[in-house]
């Protein structure tokens, strides 16, 4: 198959009406070479300008394993230690408690048994949950101390001090449970750094991978290249979205919020996010030793913590999967849903909320992204309204797997 024929296989899949995509673009690189690159759609529903190579979309949870490889660096330079609690650099959550039941009362809690610690963070086995997730009380507690998700208007300290009057959804280390984990691991970054969050990426990942047109905002030179927010109304239509779904955004950050997500927050590009994804196959600057990437890109989880991992009450990791530290891990790949990241065993990759994703195989070189703006509201999602970008995303995955 040549590349010409990719690229035009990959257009097809980003049009395909199935689909329901006002636009995407999509790249597949193996071995230092890139070997295709396609863009449809429009960025902007409104102005009706295509998406490019260079636009600018949200990539919300590809936002993890960025912030994940600056937590790494410091654990190299010997700043914490993987079983060292978190109290030192957030001693608001130094005394937990942990909910009896996750739909029960707020009051009704046990004792924390241990500390949170820096690999609970790293591998969403603290605790903390995303209040969404989990309706009824816990959820509205969450909307309440933390504002959203993305565009808070808390400030870092007052977010921290906030998510320690809630309880835990679960004992520290007891298993996964995806959430906040990740933004909290930011702020300590920020404060073992003595530096706001942006300014530790910006220096320690973007500048010397040359990314430069990722960041908590779009830079204003880059503002005519940026995704509009595109969602679906009620009748599952391709609409322009006034705000995040839930809440968790704002169409126009202002300038003077503090709050950033590592979780969440990110901006970026196709050609930004593949000079952060060499990192996983070796091809560009290295910023983790060796050993450190196979720490982050092998399962940490037990057997038991893969079959009760979950995401909004889906199971995640049953079959298929494991989790490393900021990204999943191909474990069984008869099994692994290419959504999530396929390939042989050790592929590695992680998702984003609003149609995002990535993989990359560590055995070949090959590495597979795909970047849109298809923002979903949970009651879409059990509606079925949506779900065409899962398709899109699973045909770039088979693509990936005839090189």
């Amino acid at each position: 198959m040549t590349n010409a024929t990719l690229e035009a296989h990959m257009t097809d899949i980003i049009r395909a009406p199935e689909h329901r995509l006002a636009g995407a673009n999509a790249l597949l690189w193996r071995r230092g070479e890139l070997v295709a690159v396609a863009c449809a759609g429009v960025r902007d529903l409104d102005a009706g300008l295509p998406v490019e190579r260079d636009t600018v979309f949200r990539i919300a949870s590809m936002s993890k394993p960025i912030t994940t490889v600056a937590a790494l660096m410091l654990l190299e330079e010997g700043r914490f230690e993987l079983d060292e609690p978190i109290n030192r650099w957030a001693p608001e959550l130094g005394d937990m408690r942990v909910l009896r039941s996750p739909d029960g009362p707020l009051g009704d809690t046990v004792p924390a048994a241990r500390p949170i610690t820096f690999d609970d963070l790293l591998t969403h086995r603290s605790g903390l949950t995303y209040g969404a997730f989990w309706p009824g009380p816990l959820a509205d507690a969450y909307d309440e101390a933390l504002g959203g998700d993305i565009d808070s208007n808390r400030t870092p300290d007052a977010w921290i001090e906030a998510l320690g009057t809630l309880p835990l959804i679960d004992q520290p280390g007891a298993t996964l449970h995806y959430g906040h984990s990740t933004d909290l691991l930011g702020f300590i970054i920020a404060r073992i750094e003595g530096a706001p969050l942006e300014a530790v990426l910006a220096r320690r990942i973007f500048a010397p991978l040359g990314m430069k047109d990722t960041g908590f905002t779009v830079a204003p030179a880059a503002s005519s290249r940026r995704a509009g927010d595109q969602g679906f109304d009620a009748a599952g239509n391709l609409t322009t979205l006034r705000g995040g779904p839930g809440g968790a955004f704002l169409q126009d950050r202002p300038e003077d919020m503090t709050f950033v997500s590592g979780g969440q927050g990110l901006w970026s590009t196709l050609d930004d996010y593949l000079a952060f994804a060499r990192l996983f196959v070796g091809d560009g600057p290295a910023l983790l030793r060796p050993e450190t990437l196979a720490l982050m890109t092998t399962n940490r989880l037990t057997p038991a913590q893969r079959a009760s991992a979950e995401v909004g009450g889906m199971p995640l990791f049953t079959h298929g999967h494991g989790y490393g530290m900021g990204v999943a891990v191909v474990m069984e790949p008869q099994q692994a849903l290419p959504t999530i990241c396929g390939g042989p065993a050790g592929t590695v990759g992680w998702p984003g909320g609003f149609g995002g994703w990535w993989q990359a195989n560590l055995h070949d070189g090959t590495i597979a992204l795909f970047l849109t703006h298809n923002m979903l509201e949970r009651a879409q999602l059990a509606q079925g309204i949506g779900h065409g970008v899962f398709g899109a995303i699973t045909e770039v995955a088979k693509l990936a797997e005839t090189l």
